[in-house]
Order: structure tokens, then C-alpha cells, then sequence
């Protein structure tokens, strides 16, 4: 066996529409956009609704350290400010692009900077994984029908399983647009899960 042979690591993990098996060594946790401005810690967050929660930062911190204690490749995505360009985003200071203290990237995460919706968008992230060889990814953080369902899709579109963690995720506006991302995820592009299901997989239970 060659050394550049990665060893399988299989788990099922429960989900919707049914149970995936995935490849743990083949396996990315991507955290979308857990940013200052998104937890009504930015310059106009008087303004702004917060979608991140405490309860959203505390699963997600629990996936990223159940991610790197099962070695799987932990991927921030970080919204930027494009100067160039006509936005609608809400990025108004370098502060306001900052990850929440809370979650704050460890040496060998991966951090990828956007300035569209999706992560995959003008960035470096789809060449990054196919260098690790991974094929699953899971996607926590915000927002759910924004730029969380963007870069789902277009995972999808690049032949990635995708897999979204319903509770560990939260959307802009009404409770449906929640509901739609994850009947659209479940009916079409991946599957739909739970914090609980993904810790038990990393943790081999």
C-alpha cells in the first residue's frame, strides 16, 4: 500500500431522507460566515437582527472540537466586504468580518475568504478540498437560506455530499425559510441531520 493511501474511515450517519454513510477521512466541516456582524457584534448591529445565537456558537464550537479530535478538516468561510462591486452585503468594517471570539480558527483550519454568497464563488476552496481528497461536507452557521444554501448547492453542483446540520444552522426572516432550505437540501441536493447525529458519528458511538 502506497504511503499516500488514506485509510477508510466509515460511519453511518442518521439523517434525511435516510441514513449516508460517510468516509470520516474524506470529510470536511464547513462553519459559514460565524462573524461578528452576524451576532449583532458589529458596527450596525443595531440594525440588524442578529442570526447568530449563543446556542448556535456553542454546537458549533462543539462540532469543531469533535471535528479535529476526529481529524476532519475544519473550514471557515468568511464574508468580506467587495469595494469593486454593488452588494448587498452587510460588511461595513474589517471588525464586522471578524470570527466570533468564541470560535476563533486553530492552526490547520482552513479559512477562506468570499465575497459572494457562496463559498465556492471566486475562492480557492473548491481546489483546497480536492487536494485533501474530500468528498463529504457538513455545513453549519448562517445564514441557512443565504449564503449557507449557496454554497450547499453549489457543492452539489461540484459533486461534494453535502449535509446540512439543521440545528446548527440558522436562517434570515421567517421560521420557513429555514423549512425551505432543508426540504430543498433534503428533496434534491443532500441530506439533513442534527448536531446530536454528527457528534455521535465523529465519536464513533
Amino acid at each position: 500500500m502506497g504511503a499516500d493511501v488514506i485509510k477508510a474511515r466509515l460511519v453511518k450517519l442518521e439523517g434525511r431522507p435516510e441514513h449516508v454513510e460517510i468516509d470520516l477521512s474524506k470529510t470536511a466541516l464547513i462553519i459559514v460566515d460565524m462573524q461578528n456582524v452576524f451576532a449583532g457584534r458589529g458596527e450596525i448591529s443595531g440594525d440588524v437582527p442578529p442570526s447568530i445565537t449563543e446556542e448556535l456558537i456553542g454546537k458549533t464550537k462543539n462540532l469543531a472540537e469533535a471535528a479535529r479530535t476526529a481529524a476532519i478538516k475544519v473550514v471557515y468561510l468568511r464574508m468580506m466586504k467587495d469595494p469593486g462591486r454593488k452588494s448587498k452585503s452587510l460588511i461595513r468594517t474589517v471588525g464586522d468580518t471578524e470570527i466570533v471570539d468564541e470560535l476563533k480558527p486553530l492552526p490547520g483550519d482552513i479559512v477562506i475568504h468570499k465575497t459572494w454568497y457562496s463559498g465556492f464563488r471566486g475562492t480557492s476552496l473548491d481546489r483546497i478540498l480536492r487536494e485533501s481528497s474530500i468528498e463529504h461536507l457538513i455545513f453549519t452557521g448562517v445564514v441557512t437560506n443565504v449564503c449557507v444554501e449557496s454554497t450547499l448547492r453549489d457543492s452539489y453542483f461540484l459533486d461534494y455530499v453535502p449535509i446540512l446540520i439543521s440545528d446548527a444552522t440558522n436562517n434570515a426572516g421567517p421560521p420557513f425559510t429555514q423549512q425551505a432550505t432543508e426540504w430543498n437540501v433534503e428533496s434534491s441536493f443532500g441530506w439533513v441531520t442534527t448536531t446530536e447525529h454528527v457528534l455521535r458519528s465523529l465519536s464513533g458511538r
